[in-house]
Protein backbone atom coordinates (compact mmCIF):
# COMPACT_ATOMS: atom_id res chain seq x y z
CA UNK A 1 0.00 0.00 0.00
CA UNK A 2 1.33 3.27 -1.14
CA UNK A 3 0.56 6.61 0.19
CA UNK A 4 -1.09 8.97 -1.52
CA UNK A 5 0.47 11.94 -3.42
CA UNK A 6 3.97 11.64 -2.99
CA UNK A 7 4.40 7.91 -3.35
CA UNK A 8 5.33 7.11 0.44
CA UNK A 9 3.92 4.14 1.43
CA UNK A 10 1.65 4.15 4.61
CA UNK A 11 3.35 2.00 6.57
CA UNK A 12 6.82 3.36 6.48
CA UNK A 13 4.35 6.83 7.82
CA UNK A 14 3.75 4.34 10.33
CA UNK A 15 7.24 2.69 11.43
CA UNK A 16 8.31 6.53 10.95
CA UNK A 17 6.00 7.71 13.72
CA UNK A 18 6.15 4.88 16.30
CA UNK A 19 9.91 5.64 16.04
CA UNK A 20 9.17 9.35 16.79
CA UNK A 21 6.29 7.85 19.80
CA UNK A 22 9.11 5.42 21.30
CA UNK A 23 11.53 8.82 21.20
CA UNK A 24 8.91 10.51 22.80
CA UNK A 25 8.70 8.06 25.27
CA UNK A 26 11.86 7.48 25.99
CA UNK A 27 12.44 11.60 26.49
CA UNK A 28 9.41 11.51 28.76
CA UNK A 29 10.73 8.71 30.86
CA UNK A 30 14.05 10.34 31.06
CA UNK A 31 12.82 13.62 32.40
CA UNK A 32 10.28 11.78 34.38
CA UNK A 33 13.25 9.91 35.86
CA UNK A 34 15.21 13.13 36.41
CA UNK A 35 12.62 15.17 37.83
CA UNK A 36 11.80 12.33 40.17
CA UNK A 37 15.53 12.43 41.24
CA UNK A 38 15.38 15.99 41.89
CA UNK A 39 12.14 15.80 43.75
CA UNK A 40 13.54 13.37 45.77
CA UNK A 41 16.79 14.62 46.34
CA UNK A 42 14.70 17.94 47.43
CA UNK A 43 12.67 15.51 49.72
CA UNK A 44 15.38 14.10 51.42
CA UNK A 45 17.12 17.59 52.22
CA UNK A 46 14.12 18.66 53.45
CA UNK A 47 13.55 15.23 55.51
CA UNK A 48 16.66 15.39 57.04
CA UNK A 49 16.03 19.11 58.17
CA UNK A 50 13.22 18.22 59.39
CA UNK A 51 14.52 15.54 61.38
CA UNK A 52 17.30 17.59 62.66
CA UNK A 53 14.62 20.66 63.81
CA UNK A 54 12.99 17.73 65.62
CA UNK A 55 15.66 16.54 66.74
CA UNK A 56 16.56 20.60 68.03
CA UNK A 57 12.88 21.03 69.82
CA UNK A 58 12.92 17.50 71.28
CA UNK A 59 16.89 18.20 72.85
CA UNK A 60 15.17 22.01 74.00
CA UNK A 61 12.26 20.37 75.09
CA UNK A 62 14.26 17.63 77.23
CA UNK A 63 15.94 20.58 78.68
CA UNK A 64 13.30 22.37 79.85
CA UNK A 65 11.87 18.96 81.10
CA UNK A 66 15.07 18.31 83.01
CA UNK A 67 15.27 21.74 84.48
CA UNK A 68 11.69 22.03 85.89
CA UNK A 69 11.98 18.53 86.72
CA UNK A 70 15.16 20.18 89.02
CA UNK A 71 13.06 22.97 90.34
CA UNK A 72 10.10 20.66 91.38
CA UNK A 73 12.82 18.11 92.91
CA UNK A 74 14.44 21.58 94.76
CA UNK A 75 10.97 22.83 95.86
CA UNK A 76 10.06 19.54 97.38
CA UNK A 77 13.67 19.22 99.09
CA UNK A 78 12.83 22.83 100.35
CA UNK A 79 9.41 22.01 101.69
CA UNK A 80 10.43 18.78 103.04
CA UNK A 81 13.49 19.80 105.05
CA UNK A 82 10.90 23.01 106.43
CA UNK A 83 8.42 20.18 107.62
CA UNK A 84 11.34 18.34 109.03
CA UNK A 85 12.59 21.48 110.41
CA UNK A 86 9.12 22.27 112.00
CA UNK A 87 9.27 18.84 113.12
CA UNK A 88 12.33 19.01 114.77
CA UNK A 89 10.88 22.20 116.74
CA UNK A 90 7.91 20.54 118.05
CA UNK A 91 9.82 17.66 118.72
CA UNK A 92 11.95 20.02 120.77
CA UNK A 93 9.08 22.19 122.15
CA UNK A 94 7.30 18.65 123.43
CA UNK A 95 10.89 17.66 125.28
CA UNK A 96 10.91 21.50 126.64
CA UNK A 97 7.36 20.89 128.06
CA UNK A 98 8.23 17.07 129.18
CA UNK A 99 11.46 18.23 131.11
CA UNK A 100 9.34 21.49 132.61
CA UNK A 101 6.54 18.73 133.71
CA UNK A 102 9.38 16.61 134.95
CA UNK A 103 10.62 19.68 137.32
CA UNK A 104 7.60 20.62 138.22
CA UNK A 105 6.35 16.80 139.14
CA UNK A 106 9.79 16.72 141.19
CA UNK A 107 8.79 19.65 143.24
CA UNK A 108 5.36 18.47 143.99
CA UNK A 109 6.84 15.34 144.86
CA UNK A 110 9.58 17.14 146.79
CA UNK A 111 6.40 19.25 148.52
CA UNK A 112 4.46 15.83 149.07
CA UNK A 113 7.36 14.24 150.44
CA UNK A 114 7.98 17.35 153.31
CA UNK A 115 4.53 17.44 153.69
CA UNK A 116 3.92 13.95 154.31
CA UNK A 117 7.12 14.34 156.89
CA UNK A 118 5.14 17.42 158.32
CA UNK A 119 1.99 15.05 158.72
CA UNK A 120 3.89 12.40 160.49
CA UNK A 121 6.03 14.38 162.59
CA UNK A 122 2.34 16.42 163.72
CA UNK A 123 0.66 12.72 164.02
CA UNK A 124 3.64 11.86 166.08
CA UNK A 125 3.56 14.91 168.20
CA UNK A 126 -0.45 14.52 168.28
CA UNK A 127 -0.17 10.66 169.86
CA UNK A 128 2.30 11.92 171.98
CA UNK A 129 0.30 14.25 173.78
CA UNK A 130 -2.55 12.10 173.68
CA UNK A 131 -0.89 9.67 175.68
CA UNK A 132 0.80 12.80 177.84
CA UNK A 133 -3.34 13.81 178.11
CA UNK A 134 -4.03 10.55 178.80
CA UNK A 135 -1.62 10.19 181.71
CA UNK A 136 -2.22 13.68 183.35
CA UNK A 137 -5.94 12.64 183.54
CA UNK A 138 -5.88 9.44 185.24
CA UNK A 139 -3.34 11.12 187.38
CA UNK A 140 -5.72 13.74 188.32
CA UNK A 141 -8.35 10.99 188.69
CA UNK A 142 -6.71 9.06 190.90
CA UNK A 143 -5.76 12.30 192.92
CA UNK A 144 -8.80 13.68 193.20
CA UNK A 145 -9.97 9.76 195.09
CA UNK A 146 -7.43 9.84 197.60
CA UNK A 147 -8.04 13.12 198.40
CA UNK A 148 -11.43 12.03 198.62
CA UNK A 149 -10.92 8.96 200.63
CA UNK A 150 -8.35 10.97 202.74
CA UNK A 151 -11.52 13.44 203.69
CA UNK A 152 -13.34 10.84 204.78
CA UNK A 153 -11.37 9.12 206.77
CA UNK A 154 -10.03 12.27 208.41
CA UNK A 155 -12.82 14.07 208.93
CA UNK A 156 -15.14 10.80 209.10
CA UNK A 157 -17.96 12.70 206.44
CA UNK A 158 -19.79 10.73 204.23
CA UNK A 159 -19.23 10.77 200.39
CA UNK A 160 -22.31 13.21 200.08
CA UNK A 161 -20.60 15.57 202.39
CA UNK A 162 -16.88 15.21 201.16
CA UNK A 163 -18.73 16.31 197.54
CA UNK A 164 -20.12 19.61 198.93
CA UNK A 165 -16.72 20.40 200.82
CA UNK A 166 -15.08 19.78 197.51
CA UNK A 167 -17.34 22.11 195.60
CA UNK A 168 -16.89 24.79 198.65
CA UNK A 169 -13.36 24.90 198.03
CA UNK A 170 -13.69 25.24 193.97
CA UNK A 171 -16.11 28.15 194.60
CA UNK A 172 -13.79 29.93 196.93
CA UNK A 173 -11.16 29.47 194.27
CA UNK A 174 -13.59 30.37 191.31
CA UNK A 175 -14.50 33.34 192.85
CA UNK A 176 -10.98 34.73 193.04
CA UNK A 177 -10.07 33.54 189.34
CA UNK A 178 -13.64 35.78 188.98
CA UNK A 179 -12.32 39.06 190.42
CA UNK A 180 -9.15 38.53 188.58
CA UNK A 181 -11.60 38.55 185.16
CA UNK A 182 -13.34 41.71 186.45
CA UNK A 183 -9.98 43.89 187.51
CA UNK A 184 -8.73 42.81 183.84
CA UNK A 185 -12.04 43.67 182.27
CA UNK A 186 -12.42 46.98 184.79
CA UNK A 187 -8.59 47.82 183.16
CA UNK A 188 -9.50 47.43 179.59
CA UNK A 189 -12.54 49.50 180.33
CA UNK A 190 -10.57 52.36 181.50
CA UNK A 191 -7.96 52.01 178.44
CA UNK A 192 -11.03 52.50 175.95
CA UNK A 193 -12.34 55.04 177.89
CA UNK A 194 -8.86 56.80 177.29
CA UNK A 195 -9.46 55.94 173.32
CA UNK A 196 -12.77 57.36 173.90
CA UNK A 197 -11.99 60.71 175.25
CA UNK A 198 -9.30 60.88 172.51
CA UNK A 199 -12.26 60.26 170.13
CA UNK A 200 -13.64 63.32 171.77
CA UNK A 201 -10.95 65.36 171.57
CA UNK A 202 -10.25 64.74 168.02
CA UNK A 203 -14.03 65.82 167.45
CA UNK A 204 -13.57 68.90 168.92
CA UNK A 205 -10.98 69.31 166.78
CA UNK A 206 -12.76 68.74 163.65
CA UNK A 207 -14.39 72.63 164.92
CA UNK A 208 -11.43 74.05 163.31
CA UNK A 209 -11.89 75.73 159.77
CA UNK A 210 -10.22 78.02 157.41
CA UNK A 211 -11.56 79.89 154.41
CA UNK A 212 -11.21 77.71 151.68
CA UNK A 213 -11.10 78.80 147.81
CA UNK A 214 -12.77 76.31 145.22
CA UNK A 215 -11.73 76.05 141.38
CA UNK A 216 -12.73 73.59 139.34
CA UNK A 217 -10.65 72.03 136.29
CA UNK A 218 -13.12 74.65 134.12
CA UNK A 219 -13.03 77.81 133.95
CA UNK A 220 -15.31 80.79 132.39
CA UNK A 221 -14.06 84.09 130.53
CA UNK A 222 -16.35 86.48 130.28
CA UNK A 223 -16.40 88.19 126.98
CA UNK A 224 -18.76 91.55 125.95
CA UNK A 225 -20.38 90.13 122.99
CA UNK A 226 -20.36 87.46 120.95
CA UNK A 227 -18.22 89.21 118.39
CA UNK A 228 -15.38 88.75 120.83
CA UNK A 229 -15.27 85.11 119.98
CA UNK A 230 -14.81 85.96 116.72
CA UNK A 231 -11.50 88.19 116.92
CA UNK A 232 -10.60 85.47 119.68
CA UNK A 233 -10.26 82.90 117.40
CA UNK A 234 -8.88 84.89 114.49
CA UNK A 235 -8.57 84.53 110.84
CA UNK A 236 -8.26 80.97 110.17
CA UNK A 237 -8.14 80.21 113.94
CA UNK A 238 -4.50 81.53 114.20
CA UNK A 239 -5.50 83.50 117.59
CA UNK A 240 -7.05 80.85 119.49
CA UNK A 241 -3.66 78.62 118.61
CA UNK A 242 -1.66 80.88 119.16
CA UNK A 243 -2.94 80.92 122.73
CA UNK A 244 -3.43 77.12 123.02
CA UNK A 245 0.67 77.06 121.94
CA UNK A 246 1.72 79.67 124.59
CA UNK A 247 -0.35 78.71 127.57
CA UNK A 248 -0.89 74.98 126.96
CA UNK A 249 -4.17 75.11 127.85
CA UNK A 250 -7.43 74.13 125.58
CA UNK A 251 -9.94 77.35 124.65
CA UNK A 252 -13.56 76.18 124.12
CA UNK A 253 -15.87 78.75 122.28
CA UNK A 254 -19.24 77.41 121.77
CA UNK A 255 -22.61 78.75 121.09
CA UNK A 256 -23.11 79.44 125.17
CA UNK A 257 -23.69 83.33 124.91
CA UNK A 258 -21.08 85.66 126.42
CA UNK A 259 -18.45 82.98 127.63
CA UNK A 260 -15.26 81.52 126.56
CA UNK A 261 -14.18 78.23 128.37
CA UNK A 262 -10.31 77.80 130.01
CA UNK A 263 -9.88 73.32 130.67
CA UNK A 264 -6.35 72.63 131.72
CA UNK A 265 -5.51 70.21 134.60
CA UNK A 266 -2.57 71.84 135.26
CA UNK A 267 -4.16 75.33 137.75
CA UNK A 268 -0.95 77.08 136.90
CA UNK A 269 -1.44 77.16 133.29
CA UNK A 270 -4.87 77.58 133.28
CA UNK A 271 -4.83 80.88 135.77
CA UNK A 272 -2.29 82.48 133.32
CA UNK A 273 -4.56 81.42 130.31
CA UNK A 274 -7.39 83.10 131.98
CA UNK A 275 -5.70 85.97 133.13
CA UNK A 276 -3.80 86.97 129.95
CA UNK A 277 -7.39 86.26 127.86
CA UNK A 278 -8.82 88.54 130.41
CA UNK A 279 -6.31 91.31 129.45
CA UNK A 280 -6.61 90.76 125.93
CA UNK A 281 -9.99 90.99 125.75
CA UNK A 282 -9.93 94.48 127.48
CA UNK A 283 -6.96 96.03 125.19
CA UNK A 284 -8.62 94.47 122.18
CA UNK A 285 -5.47 93.69 120.29
CA UNK A 286 -5.93 90.46 118.97
CA UNK A 287 -3.11 88.83 117.02
CA UNK A 288 -0.32 86.14 118.18
CA UNK A 289 2.58 88.82 118.39
CA UNK A 290 0.65 90.42 121.62
CA UNK A 291 -0.91 87.44 122.62
CA UNK A 292 2.11 86.13 123.57
CA UNK A 293 3.69 89.23 125.18
CA UNK A 294 1.05 89.38 127.48
CA UNK A 295 1.11 85.97 127.89
CA UNK A 296 4.77 85.62 129.12
CA UNK A 297 4.10 89.08 131.15
CA UNK A 298 1.31 86.92 132.80
CA UNK A 299 3.55 83.95 133.20
CA UNK A 300 5.64 85.87 135.02
CA UNK A 301 3.01 87.94 137.33
CA UNK A 302 1.64 84.06 138.51
CA UNK A 303 4.99 83.01 139.21
CA UNK A 304 5.87 85.82 141.80
CA UNK A 305 2.60 84.98 143.07
CA UNK A 306 2.93 81.60 143.23
CA UNK A 307 6.27 82.45 145.34
CA UNK A 308 3.93 85.11 147.33
CA UNK A 309 1.66 82.07 148.42
CA UNK A 310 4.23 79.74 149.47
CA UNK A 311 5.92 82.46 151.86
CA UNK A 312 2.58 83.64 153.02
CA UNK A 313 1.50 80.04 153.68
CA UNK A 314 5.03 79.25 155.47
CA UNK A 315 4.83 82.28 158.10
CA UNK A 316 1.03 81.35 158.59
CA UNK A 317 2.39 77.96 159.69
CA UNK A 318 5.21 79.66 161.64
CA UNK A 319 7.50 77.70 160.12
CA UNK A 320 10.95 77.98 158.41
CA UNK A 321 13.86 76.46 157.16
CA UNK A 322 12.44 75.40 153.28
CA UNK A 323 14.13 75.13 150.57
CA UNK A 324 13.15 77.48 147.91
CA UNK A 325 11.70 74.66 145.27
CA UNK A 326 10.02 73.66 148.41
CA UNK A 327 8.36 77.20 149.06
CA UNK A 328 7.46 77.08 145.38
CA UNK A 329 5.53 73.64 145.22
CA UNK A 330 3.83 74.75 148.05
CA UNK A 331 3.05 77.96 146.67
CA UNK A 332 1.86 75.85 143.35
CA UNK A 333 -1.19 74.19 145.82
CA UNK A 334 -2.30 77.40 145.99
CA UNK A 335 -4.35 76.56 142.52
CA UNK A 336 -4.74 73.01 143.37
CA UNK A 337 -7.91 71.52 144.26
CA UNK A 338 -9.28 68.57 145.51
CA UNK A 339 -13.16 68.10 145.57
CA UNK A 340 -13.30 71.55 145.66
CA UNK A 341 -11.60 72.03 148.21
CA UNK A 342 -8.22 74.60 147.72
CA UNK A 343 -5.01 72.34 148.61
CA UNK A 344 -2.19 74.90 150.31
CA UNK A 345 -5.27 75.62 152.83
CA UNK A 346 -6.34 72.49 153.41
CA UNK A 347 -2.46 71.69 154.33
CA UNK A 348 -2.26 74.57 156.42
CA UNK A 349 -5.31 73.37 157.96
CA UNK A 350 -3.78 69.89 158.40
CA UNK A 351 -0.35 71.44 160.19
CA UNK A 352 -2.84 73.06 162.78
CA UNK A 353 -4.96 69.88 162.87
CA UNK A 354 -1.47 67.80 163.35
CA UNK A 355 -0.27 70.21 166.10
CA UNK A 356 -3.24 70.00 168.33
CA UNK A 357 -3.15 66.49 168.32
CA UNK A 358 0.34 65.64 169.26
CA UNK A 359 0.04 68.22 171.78
CA UNK A 360 -2.90 66.03 173.38
CA UNK A 361 -0.63 62.93 172.94
CA UNK A 362 2.85 65.04 174.24
CA UNK A 363 4.07 65.07 171.53
CA UNK A 364 5.82 67.86 169.50
CA UNK A 365 3.62 70.28 167.82
CA UNK A 366 6.08 72.11 166.03
CA UNK A 367 6.97 68.42 164.58
CA UNK A 368 3.99 67.52 163.91
CA UNK A 369 2.58 70.91 161.94
CA UNK A 370 5.56 70.95 160.08
CA UNK A 371 4.33 67.14 159.01
CA UNK A 372 1.06 68.26 158.33
CA UNK A 373 2.10 71.22 156.32
CA UNK A 374 4.14 69.11 153.78
CA UNK A 375 1.62 65.94 153.48
CA UNK A 376 0.81 66.96 149.89
CA UNK A 377 3.55 68.85 148.42
CA UNK A 378 3.39 65.65 145.66
CA UNK A 379 0.34 67.10 144.10
CA UNK A 380 2.30 70.43 143.14
CA UNK A 381 3.74 68.01 140.73
CA UNK A 382 2.22 64.66 140.51
CA UNK A 383 0.94 65.76 136.91
CA UNK A 384 4.32 66.13 135.71
CA UNK A 385 6.02 62.83 137.31
CA UNK A 386 4.81 59.43 137.00
CA UNK A 387 3.66 57.41 140.55
CA UNK A 388 1.45 58.62 143.24
CA UNK A 389 1.58 62.26 145.07
CA UNK A 390 2.96 60.57 148.55
CA UNK A 391 5.83 59.03 146.78
CA UNK A 392 6.87 62.12 144.68
CA UNK A 393 6.68 64.45 147.60
CA UNK A 394 8.64 62.52 149.57
CA UNK A 395 11.44 62.11 147.24
CA UNK A 396 11.11 65.76 146.37
CA UNK A 397 11.16 66.99 149.87
CA UNK A 398 14.11 64.24 150.56
CA UNK A 399 15.96 66.03 147.17
CA UNK A 400 15.27 69.50 148.91
CA UNK A 401 16.89 69.28 152.50
CA UNK A 402 14.26 67.76 154.32
CA UNK A 403 16.54 65.12 156.87
CA UNK A 404 13.32 64.57 159.37
CA UNK A 405 12.70 61.12 159.05
CA UNK A 406 9.11 62.02 160.58
CA UNK A 407 8.26 64.71 157.72
CA UNK A 408 9.75 61.79 155.01
CA UNK A 409 7.16 59.08 156.78
CA UNK A 410 4.26 61.43 157.18
CA UNK A 411 4.39 62.40 153.53
CA UNK A 412 5.18 59.24 151.76
CA UNK A 413 3.10 57.10 154.32
CA UNK A 414 -0.17 59.51 155.10
CA UNK A 415 -2.14 57.12 152.63
CA UNK A 416 -0.67 54.10 153.91
CA UNK A 417 1.76 53.64 150.99
CA UNK A 418 4.22 52.64 152.82
CA UNK A 419 4.44 51.31 156.50
CA UNK A 420 4.52 54.09 159.07
CA UNK A 421 7.67 54.41 161.40
CA UNK A 422 6.89 57.46 163.53
CA UNK A 423 3.26 58.51 165.75
CA UNK A 424 3.23 61.48 163.50
CA UNK A 425 2.49 59.83 160.16
CA UNK A 426 -0.88 58.23 161.85
CA UNK A 427 -1.31 61.63 163.08
CA UNK A 428 -0.94 63.61 160.01
CA UNK A 429 -3.40 60.88 158.60
CA UNK A 430 -6.11 61.42 161.16
CA UNK A 431 -5.56 64.86 160.30
CA UNK A 432 -6.15 64.77 156.75
CA UNK A 433 -9.19 62.69 157.54
CA UNK A 434 -10.69 65.65 159.69
CA UNK A 435 -10.05 67.89 157.21
CA UNK A 436 -11.45 66.16 154.28
CA UNK A 437 -14.37 65.16 155.88
CA UNK A 438 -15.77 68.14 158.23
CA UNK A 439 -19.27 69.51 156.63
CA UNK A 440 -18.33 72.40 153.72
CA UNK A 441 -14.71 71.02 152.93
CA UNK A 442 -15.32 69.27 150.13
CA UNK A 443 -17.63 69.24 147.20
CA UNK A 444 -18.77 66.59 144.54
CA UNK A 445 -21.86 66.69 142.09
CA UNK A 446 -25.30 66.04 142.12
CA UNK A 447 -24.84 62.85 140.53
CA UNK A 448 -21.89 61.42 142.07
CA UNK A 449 -23.27 62.06 145.31
CA UNK A 450 -27.14 60.23 144.79
CA UNK A 451 -24.70 57.24 143.48
CA UNK A 452 -22.14 57.02 146.61
CA UNK A 453 -26.15 57.70 148.59
CA UNK A 454 -27.72 54.86 147.38
CA UNK A 455 -24.28 52.55 146.89
CA UNK A 456 -23.83 53.43 150.29
CA UNK A 457 -27.45 52.01 151.38
CA UNK A 458 -27.10 48.90 148.75
CA UNK A 459 -23.74 47.73 150.51
CA UNK A 460 -25.50 48.03 154.20
CA UNK A 461 -28.82 45.68 152.79
CA UNK A 462 -26.56 43.45 150.96
CA UNK A 463 -25.65 42.04 154.67
CA UNK A 464 -27.93 39.02 156.13
CA UNK A 465 -29.93 40.08 158.74
CA UNK A 466 -30.22 43.62 157.76
CA UNK A 467 -33.33 44.67 157.93
CA UNK A 468 -33.29 48.98 156.74
CA UNK A 469 -30.33 50.90 155.97
CA UNK A 470 -30.12 55.15 155.50
CA UNK A 471 -27.38 56.86 154.63
CA UNK A 472 -27.43 60.34 156.82
CA UNK A 473 -25.16 63.52 157.06
CA UNK A 474 -24.63 64.03 153.75
CA UNK A 475 -23.49 60.34 153.16
CA UNK A 476 -20.65 60.55 156.03
CA UNK A 477 -22.88 57.92 158.09
CA UNK A 478 -25.19 55.15 157.06
CA UNK A 479 -27.84 53.72 159.67
CA UNK A 480 -28.05 49.74 159.79
CA UNK A 481 -31.00 48.66 161.48
CA UNK A 482 -30.92 44.76 162.34
CA UNK A 483 -32.95 42.09 163.24
CA UNK A 484 -32.62 41.21 166.84
CA UNK A 485 -34.16 37.65 166.57
CA UNK A 486 -31.49 36.87 163.71
CA UNK A 487 -28.56 38.76 164.60
CA UNK A 488 -26.42 39.12 168.03
CA UNK A 489 -24.61 41.57 169.49
CA UNK A 490 -20.97 40.27 168.42
CA UNK A 491 -22.98 39.57 165.31
CA UNK A 492 -23.41 43.17 165.19
CA UNK A 493 -20.18 44.53 165.54
CA UNK A 494 -18.92 41.85 162.55
CA UNK A 495 -21.73 43.45 160.16
CA UNK A 496 -20.32 47.08 161.14
CA UNK A 497 -17.03 45.83 160.50
CA UNK A 498 -17.77 43.78 157.04
CA UNK A 499 -20.04 46.92 155.71
CA UNK A 500 -16.97 49.12 156.63
CA UNK A 501 -14.70 47.16 154.98
CA UNK A 502 -16.83 47.14 151.65
CA UNK A 503 -16.81 50.69 151.55
CA UNK A 504 -13.31 51.28 151.87
CA UNK A 505 -12.82 48.52 148.87
CA UNK A 506 -15.73 49.67 146.48
CA UNK A 507 -16.38 52.86 147.34
CA UNK A 508 -14.62 56.07 146.40
CA UNK A 509 -15.23 59.57 148.44
CA UNK A 510 -13.74 62.55 149.87
CA UNK A 511 -12.93 62.07 154.17
CA UNK A 512 -14.81 58.61 156.10
CA UNK A 513 -17.66 57.62 156.52
CA UNK A 514 -19.50 56.00 159.55
CA UNK A 515 -21.35 52.88 160.01
CA UNK A 516 -23.38 52.34 162.88
CA UNK A 517 -25.49 49.10 163.33
CA UNK A 518 -28.63 49.42 166.22
CA UNK A 519 -30.13 46.05 167.12
CA UNK A 520 -33.13 46.49 169.74
CA UNK A 521 -35.30 44.03 171.10
CA UNK A 522 -38.79 45.32 171.98
CA UNK A 523 -41.03 43.44 174.20
CA UNK A 524 -44.86 44.92 173.84
CA UNK A 525 -47.42 43.69 175.86
CA UNK A 526 -51.13 45.06 176.41
CA UNK A 527 -52.87 45.92 179.38
CA UNK A 528 -56.55 45.85 179.24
Amino acid sequence: MLAQGNGVPMWGVLIVAFLFFLIGAGVTALAYRSITRQTLASAKVEAEQLIERSREEARNEAEKIRLEAERNALARKEKFDSEIEAARSEIRESERRLSKREDMFDRKEETLAAKERTLSETAEALRAREKDLADREAEVQRLREEQTDRLQEVARMSREDARRELLARVEENARLDIAKVVRAVEEQAEAEAKEKAREITLMAVQRYATEHTSESTVRSVAIPSDDMKGRIIGREGRNIRAIEKATGVDIIVDDTPGVIVVSCFDKIRQAVAVEALERLIADGRLHPTRIEEVVEKVRSEINDKVLAAGKDAALEVNLGGFHPKIIEAMGKLHFRTSYGQNVLRHSVEVAYLSQLIAEQLDLDGKLARRCGFLHDIGKAMDHEMEGGHPKIGMDFARQHGEKAEAVLNAIGGHHADIPATTFYTPIVMAADAISSARPGARRESMERYIQRLNDLQDIALSQPGVIEAYAIQAGREVRVMVDAARVGDDEAYLIAHDIAKRVADEMTFPGEIRVTVLRETRAIEVAR
